[in-house]
């Protein structure tokens, strides 16, 4: 698949300061003509450049956003299980929002045996994937479309959130820590989940084990200022005790609620 072929191209020019075409058709098994078709994707994102003899990674600007085509091929099984753990806090007529992420993604369809399930979400993804499904009613917030995210963001999007009863929220993050919280590499986004933090309701978020002890440009809330937080591994030791003194409930596969 193209989109996993660029991602590992991605990922091993992070290992080696650069890699010739013939190493990469030797990689992959595939043309010439389609690695320069891989390479011309990538380096119209500004992810690489091209140079004598081959590819170097591009100097990003800093804390720009993983592609969210890279980030979704990443950690995928898990990220299922854990859409499927958190749909299990879904009742018959709820409101929920769904964030725009990798992993809140994964929710959509195990939530068809919902009955009266309002969506809302900002996520380009979560609508094209809700859509399908014609016993799910969903609300997009509507704003300025934001590429690495595949989401809207901005005031009208802020306002439309405001407008909703929402009854549980479910969150993504690009990194959380005990110290900094749950974090993302957006401003914009930020400011979506920060409104969202204001809402009456509970805050779930779902992030799977790499995103333990991995703190981003901007924190959104403190892990106390969480209901549940579901993952596909038990954390280590410090996120349960902080977890248990915080009134912060923990699913994972191996037990239902681990907390509270």
């Amino acid at each position: 698949m193209k989109i996993d072929r660029r991602r590992k191209i991605h990922e091993a020019l992070k290992e080696a300061h650069n890699i010739s075409i013939n190493d990469l058709c030797d990689m992959f098994g595939v043309s010439k003509n389609t690695i320069r078709r891989d390479i011309a994707d990538l380096q119209e994102k500004g992810i690489i450049e091209k140079v004598y003899g081959g590819i170097v990674l591009a100097d990003p600007p800093v804390n720009a956003p993983e592609p969210f085509a890279f980030r979704e091929g990443r950690n995928a099984e898990a990220k299922k299980l854990i859409g499927r753990l958190a749909a299990d806090l879904v009742n018959d007529g709820d409101v929920i929002y769904i964030d725009s992420g990798t992993t809140t993604m994964h929710m959509v369809p195990y939530l068809l045996d919902k009955q009266r399930l309002t969506i809302v979400t900002a996520s380009v993804h979560v609508i094209n994937m809700a859509v399908t499904y014609t016993r799910l009613n969903v609300i997009s917030t509507g704003g300025t479309f934001y590429a690495p995210s595949k989401a809207f963001i901005g005031p009208q999007a802020v306002e439309c959130l405001r407008r909703y009863n929402v009854t549980k929220a479910f969150l993504a993050s690009t990194g959380i820590s005990i110290e900094h919280g749950a974090t993302n590499t957006s401003p914009l986004e930020c400011e979506l989940k920060q409104s969202l933090m204001k809402k009456n309701c509970p805050h779930i978020l779902l992030v799977d084990d790499s995103k333990f002890d991995h703190a981003t440009l901007m924190s959104y809330c403190a892990l106390k200022d969480l209901e549940y937080v579901v993952t596909n591994k038990r954390p280590s030791d410090a996120y349960l005790r902080y977890f248990d003194e915080n009134d912060v409930r923990l699913i994972a596969p191996t037990q239902t609620i681990i907390n509270g």
